[in-house]
């Protein structure tokens, strides 16, 4: 579909061989995305869920604004030209907002929420229910990043000293504690993984098949089973990693700390997340006033 859409733009449109391969750089970029995310999806049934989920994969991955809106015209010209010519029977791109200029404050999850989604009872016993749960538990307790949690290998698990081994932006290592609960769920999984899949990588999380899991694939499922407790417009594995940050300023860590284990070079990086704990000062304030 993307070359004969191309073939219209050089041949009828008149546009320069380089408006065309800008157009079909911004398209395949888009199809390798959703071809990540399962062998079941196609250009003719993509959703609107899909598109945005690409436009966050973008945003974060450090995407500017002004990138993710021409790609996302790309597509929009794409899907016309298709509806069109009956390539497709519907423009999943016409709800699609473009994103907003300037940096929003970070969105998360309530505490309720995250307690509702870990409940080990409303989980089954499946492979891939033990994988999406124990990637969920270890965003909420660490706040690693995404390429973080997908290059962990087995090596990078120390449970001696209950810490991970984590390779951050710039190849700077750092390490990263967890509790009792976390070192519970790990060592559940590795369990399960050691018994049902056969290992193809050295990887610590595994797709059924085997292999390291992707970026699609660990966003998918995060997205798929926050959307069961929340309303948020974002639901990626960022959102966890927000979450974290601002339940542990909420619960009384020292901002310099939480930079450390986030792994932000700057304070002022990790500065925006004062600004979403008003629960904490909601708390100072009912303590300290008399009146409330």
């Amino acid at each position: 579909m993307i070359e004969e859409f191309l073939n219209y733009l050089r041949f009828e449109k008149n546009r320069s061989t380089l408006t065309a391969k800008s157009y079909g750089d911004d398209l395949r970029a888009f199809e390798r995305y959703f071809q990540g995310l399962g062998d079941q999806i196609t250009w003719e049934s993509v959703d609107s869920d899909i598109i945005r989920g690409w436009m966050e994969d973008m945003m974060d991955r450090g995407n500017s604004a002004t990138s993710i809106c021409r790609r996302l015209s790309a597509l929009r010209s794409l899907y016309r030209y298709s509806l069109s010519r009956g390539l497709v029977q519907v423009n999943p791109t016409l709800r699609i907002e473009r994103p907003k200029m300037g940096k929003p404050l970070p969105q998360f999850l309530k505490e309720s929420e995250m307690d509702e989604l870990l409940d080990a009872s409303t989980w089954d016993t499946s492979y891939q229910d033990a994988l999406a749960r124990t990637i969920i538990i270890t965003f909420y307790e660490t706040g690693m990043r995404l390429a973080e949690l997908i290059g962990l290998d087995d090596v990078s698990v120390d449970f001696v000293n209950r810490q991970f081994k984590v390779l951050g932006k710039r190849n700077k290592q750092r390490l990263v504690p967890f509790g009792d609960e976390l070192y519970q769920v790990l060592q559940e999984y590795l369990n399960q993984r050691n018994e049902q899949i056969v290992r193809k990588s050295q990887a610590f999380f595994l797709s059924k098949n085997g292999v390291r899991m992707n970026h699609n694939q660990v966003r998918y499922l995060v997205k798929k089973h926050l959307s069961l407790v929340s309303t948020l417009k974002k639901r990626t594995p960022h959102v966890l990693r927000h979450t974290f940050a601002t339940t542990m300023l909420n619960n009384g860590a020292g901002l310099e700390n939480v930079q450390k284990l986030l792994g932000h070079e700057s304070l002022e990086t990790t500065e925006i997340y004062t600004h979403t704990t008003f629960e904490q000062l909601k708390k100072v304030y009912e303590k300290a006033h008399p009146r409330a």
